[in-house]
């Protein structure tokens, strides 16, 4: 058994922060008070080849592993929270279907922009009354003549309203199959006619992030559109969040890692009676209980990718990484702004961003009660 990272992967890691570092963290803290999504940075993402890193290269990707793109979210949300959301939701949940359950067709018509930066797409799943019970949908599509007439609402999608958003992906009711409902997936581009985006402003957290509602009336699509096939809606939105639930577990393990290494680095320099803080058995501590989830958050992600990498199932090890990884962000954030005090409450201190970023993991893509909900339906179906 390897624990070491192959030269590829650490490569990326190396790109990634250099980019992290010199791009995003300077412009971080004014988006965040501006709540300004960035398009200028989002476009150089895509540049440095962020956006379909596991797409293969004939549709526009690089072709890489699961690990890699983990990576460079965790290596984004080491940083900043928005800037990892953008790149995590249009990776798993923007680019993802498509791929994975479009037609070639529809994969040589959207993909290479999506994978360029140039565009970006949304995951139309949560409603106003549908969250953690998705299969609560009220939006329907109904078929007549080829094509699709859809109406009902979204909200919360991340990359939905800006400038570069080029369509969504939604699941909506389109019928009965002995007496549950049938749900089918359907791509509706923006410009579409009673397709309507509007971003939502005053969140607490990723505020330099791209959030919406959205709006379908009498909205209509051609039947080409499905993707996938008619009813096979919810096995590619259970699919979906499979696959992006260890986005989100990476974006914990880079905000806690990001968190952790702010507070390292300010208790050697604070000092009070007479010595650095970190001199004290009770910051000690704080830092080693923080360094030792961060590696077994770190551990177990890893494995997660493994497995997806290697096509085993992963579906129990991708909640678990959800959740752990998002429940020790929230610890070692708290810590790090205890460590940091006072200082820690100021919006002139990136902790404080952090700590407001972390909280969104806990309940994003799954609340870690639903998460704890999968994992032990996993266990009990094996007794």
């Amino acid at each position: 058994m390897n624990f070491d990272l192959d030269k590829e992967h650490n490569l990326i890691r190396e790109k990634v922060r250099l980019f992290a570092e010199q791009e995003i963290k300077p412009a971080a803290p004014l988006l965040d008070e501006n709540e300004t999504f960035s398009v200028d940075l989002t476009k150089k993402m895509g540049k440095l080849g962020l956006f379909g890193m596991d797409i293969p290269e004939k549709y526009g990707g690089l072709g890489t592993d699961t690990l890699s793109y983990i990576i460079a979210v965790e290596e984004l949300a080491r940083v900043d929270g928005s800037h990892a959301a953008t790149l995590a939701a249009h990776n798993s949940l923007g680019i993802g279907p498509v791929y994975n359950y479009g037609t070639e067709e529809q994969k040589k018509k959207y993909l290479p922009s999506l994978c360029t930066g140039e565009a970006i797409w949304a995951f139309g799943l949560t409603e106003p009354d549908a969250g953690s019970d998705a299969l609560g949908c009220k939006t329907k599509a109904e078929l007549n003549d080829g094509k699709w007439i859809i109406d009902g609402s979204k909200i919360f999608i991340t990359n939905g309203a800006s400038d570069i958003s080029a369509g969504v992906t939604v699941l909506a009711v389109t019928g009965e199959n002995e007496g549950k409902k049938e749900f089918t997936a359907l791509l509706v581009e923006k410009g579409t006619k009673g397709y309507s985006a509007k971003e939502l402003k005053g969140k607490m957290m990723w505020r330099a992030s791209d959030t919406s509602s959205l709006r379908f009336d009498n909205c209509i699509v051609p039947e080409e559109n499905t993707l996938g096939v008619k009813g096979q809606g919810s096995s590619i939105m259970l699919r979906t969040l499979d696959n992006g639930r260890l986005s989100i577990a990476a974006m914990g393990l880079g905000c806690a890692r990001g968190a952790y290494e702010m507070a390292l680095s300010y208790s050697r320099k604070r000092k009070q009676f007479g010595k650095a803080i970190a001199g004290f058995q009770a910051i000690a501590f704080k830092l080693a209980d923080m360094a030792l989830k961060i590696e077994l958050a770190g551990n177990l992600l890893y494995k997660a990718c493994w497995l997806k990498d290697n096509n085993r199932e992963f579906a129990k090890e991708s909640a678990m990484s959800k959740l752990y990884c998002s429940e020790i962000a929230r610890e070692v954030t708290d810590e790090a702004v205890q460590i940091h005090g006072g200082y820690g409450l100021m919006k002139s201190n990136d902790i404080e961003r952090f700590y407001r970023d972390q909280r969104m993991l806990q309940i994003g893509e799954g609340t870690s009660e639903i998460q704890r909900l999968i994992i032990s339906r996993h266990i009990l179906n094996k007794m």
